[in-house]
């Protein structure tokens, strides 16, 4: 038998709130198992008074779950509202609560509701939130803790379940802080950056009875690998339209889920086309991909957040000379089909508890309107809808346009040799920086701390090696590649290139 959640909030207060949480949970592959939700909307007309009813269902509920604001409702002739009435009625019967306040200060709430969150706050403990995208995983976190609690799951979902063999050491208390410092600058995080880095992993639902859960050790592991090992992104870039050997440049990437979504994008952006244009109408000459990097980003941040971690696969990021395909591990769930996914649609994460901070971080601008976004940034630049498939797994396929980027910054429609200095270029910013610091002979460290590198070898493979390869840059001592006194030099052709992204045209 379902256990049967009840929502109470003042009615004018949370409508897409309310609406939302209960296609999610009902939506949720695991969450509607369990549950059923009943909102007033539900009830039919009866000639009966709608207070009475509410306390009724209040009664026959399993979990009280409310949302306050800062609106209190009309109160009776006691001075209580019915959301007090029922929180009350809930509170003498014994059920299940869980709290949820929207706002993080007190400031502009009437006064009674004030008190009734501090009345809360007496009896257990509550949780604030500011958008729907930060409410639902904190639903989600509350109802699997009830099932855990009720005995009712014995397997835990991925997200939430404890890293087996993982401790508290294994998590690193710098990246936490640099994740608590993105997230107050992007969404206003509540938590300073001095805070605890064990009460920032409490705050996120990432602690598990005291360890770590899978999605702790995601975000911020010192080496989530060794515990999640196909938790990597392989990436290829092959040069005809199908997969074949040998490859001509093949990499495997590790680390958290920021860095895989990072290290993935600047992949994929350091081999398409990028077209720098002239100065003619701005001091500031118009760079342009053959496909928009968000859209890339977004490709990426979909598969690694969205992925099916119990598989043995992982994510694979294959560039062909014709188009980008981004796969992951996954399906949709059950309330999402291919043709949703094409139209406005409810936010269905499959990894609630390492989505959020992926959302309080800006690497997910809005949870539930990706694909979409994708859609229509694509057309906006001349390309094809990106093609959403479900085969083994679930794959992002982004058609290629080597000429667009040409075009987009005002050059002919015959797009020059790709050895062309000055007009149709490979280059990542990294590499544009280093290219730029490297008028003057540079050691590895330096140039890794201009573009906020940490790993050394990820570094040389990923930015340098390429820089060498076509010619841009050369080694001082290459015959000891590794040697602690190695420098990195710009090369003439590399000067030539400079030289079109930095200087003023020449043309003409």
């Amino acid at each position: 038998m379902k256990q049967r959640i009840f929502v109470s909030c003042v009615q004018k207060e949370f409508s897409k709130e309310r609406q939302a949480l209960k296609a999610y949970i009902l939506g949720d592959a695991l969450l509607s198992r369990f549950f059923d939700v009943f909102l007033f909307e539900d009830i039919p007309a009866k000639d009966r008074r709608a207070d009475e009813v509410y306390l009724e269902e209040v009664r026959r509920c399993d979990i009280y779950l409310a949302l306050l604001g800062d609106q209190y409702g009309v109160p009776d002739k006691k001075g209580f509202s019915p959301t007090h009435r029922e929180f009350t009625e809930a509170t003498n019967l014994g059920k299940y609560r869980i709290i949820f306040i929207k706002g993080m200060t007190d400031k502009d709430r009437h006064a009674k509701m004030k008190q009734m969150i501090e009345e809360a706050g007496e009896q257990l403990v509550r949780r604030r939130f500011a958008e729907i995208e930060e409410l639902i995983p904190g639903v989600y976190s509350s109802l699997v803790e009830y099932l855990a609690v009720k005995e009712l799951l014995r397997v835990g979902p991925f997200d939430a379940a404890v890293c087996p063999g993982a401790t508290i050491e294994d998590i690193s208390a710098e990246k936490v802080s640099k994740f608590v410092g993105l997230a107050r600058r992007a969404r206003a995080f509540p938590l300073a950056e001095d805070t605890a880095f064990e009460n920032v992993l409490e705050h996120l639902h990432l602690l598990n009875q005291g360890r770590p859960t899978n999605a702790a050790i995601l975000l911020f592991g010192k080496a989530p690998q060794k515990y999640l090992i196909s938790s990597e992104v392989k990436c290829a870039h092959f040069h005809g339209t199908q997969v074949s050997k040998p490859i001509p440049f093949y990499q495997v990437y590790k680390g958290d889920v920021f860095d895989l979504v990072d290290q993935a994008v600047d992949f994929v952006l350091s081999k398409i086309n990028l077209a720098v244009g002239t100065r003619e109408h701005s001091v500031q000459a118009p760079v342009a991909y053959e496909m928009p990097p968000e859209v890339v980003r977004e490709a990426v941040v979909n598969a690694v957040a969205h992925r099916d971690y119990t598989s043995n696969g992982s994510v694979q990021v294959m560039l062909f000379s014709d188009r980008l395909e981004v796969w992951n591990p996954g399906t949709l769930p059950p309330s999402l089909t291919l043709e949703k996914l094409k139209r406005p649609h409810g936010s269905v994460p499959a990894n609630p508890l390492l989505a959020e901070p992926l959302y309080l971080t800006k690497y997910i601008e809005r949870m539930g309107t990706g694909t979409g976004d994708m859609i229509k940034r694509c057309k906006k630049a001349g390309l094809a809808e990106p093609k959403f498939a479900l085969t083994d797994g679930f794959v992002i396929t982004i058609k290629r346009k080597p000429e667009l980027a040409f075009e987009s910054v005002g050059g002919r429609k015959e797009a020059p040799s790709r050895h062309q200095v000055g007009t149709k270029l490979a280059l990542s910013g990294n590499q544009v920086e280093v290219l730029d610091k490297c008028k003057e002979d540079c050691f590895i460290v330096d140039l890794m701390q201009l573009v906020g590198r940490s790993d050394r070898t990820k570094f040389r493979n990923q930015v340098l090696k390429p820089l060498i390869e076509e010619g841009f840059l050369l080694m001082t001592i290459p015959d000891k590649p590794t040697s602690s006194k190695q420098k990195y030099r710009l090369t003439d052709k590399g000067k030539a290139m400079l030289k079109n992204l930095r200087k003023k045209d020449t043309k003409k």
